[in-house]
């Protein structure tokens, strides 16, 4: 006869769950999407929606209305974190920037610093060579 093993189950350890009070909003607001994640003050990232996880297609995604829908998908997904207080980071020229910044308040976040990091070229790239004719 055959002794049959008994593999032992391994179990992994539960997660903790670390309660995070601070932390920053970084939304992304170009002509054609908008992207809200919720980091802790080192970077880490909470949550995050935008646009076409939110369930918008097409020209839809860039408008005011999605990015209410979208910072409140976000602030809905960090509360399991306690998330509480952000400082708010805004890039890009789109539509949604002023929207989702008045809907994560609405939505219960404390803000506590809005700051513009939309990134301006002080040159530019090199300009092509004239054209002749």
């Amino acid at each position: 006869m055959a002794t049959i093993k008994k593999d032992k189950k391994t179990t992994a350890k539960k997660k903790k769950k670390v309660l995070i009070k601070k932390g920053r909003a970084y939304i992304n607001a170009t002509y054609n999407n908008t992207i809200i994640t919720l980091t802790d003050a080192n970077g880490n990232v909470i949550a995050y929606s935008s646009a076409g996880i939110c369930g918008f297609k097409g020209p839809k995604k860039s408008t005011p209305y999605a990015a209410e829908t979208i910072a409140r998908d976000a602030v809905g997904k960090s509360k399991a974190y306690g998330l509480e207080e952000v400082d708010v980071f805004v890039k890009g020229v789109g539509s949604g920037r002023e929207s989702s910044v008045r809907s994560l308040h609405a939505a219960g976040l404390n803000i506590i610093s809005i700051k513009d990091v939309t990134p301006i070229p002080h040159n530019g790239c090199r300009a092509k060579k004239p054209r002749r004719v």
